[in-house]
């Protein structure tokens, strides 16, 4: 399939949900006011705090070990080199996820107490 079809029918389907999102929010927002709500209260576009950093620099680290072991894996073994770059990337990539959810629950739960 050529590629450029593929970007098409992406951009297509893109903008079609961008336009059902803006009046989607548009209602709710109307409807707010409607109530006498105040409407900034609806916040689309929330701050990253360092949070989302710590997440982030994980991933990235999980990604870099998963590309080493990667190699590792497909010169050591008679695996395929891409089986053993993808396994590996995603093994420790969602590794990587898992750390951060534990680390971000316990400090959620240090701030709570």
């Amino acid at each position: 399939m050529d590629l450029t079809a593929v970007l098409v029918l992406l951009v297509i389907f893109g903008s079609i949900y961008g336009i059902i999102q803006l009046f989607v929010r548009r209602k709710e927002r109307m409807a707010l006011i409607e109530k006498g709500v105040d409407a900034s209260k609806l916040n689309y576009f929330k701050k990253q705090t360092t949070a989302s950093s710590l997440k982030y620099g994980l991933l990235l680290i999980g990604i870099a070990v998963g590309l080493l072991l990667g190699d590792v894996l497909s010169v050591t073994t008679e695996l395929q080199q891409e089986v053993a770059y993808f396994s590996m990337v995603f093994i420790f990539g969602g590794l990587a996820l898992v750390i951060f959810h534990f680390i971000d629950k316990k400090k959620r739960e240090e701030e709570g107490d």
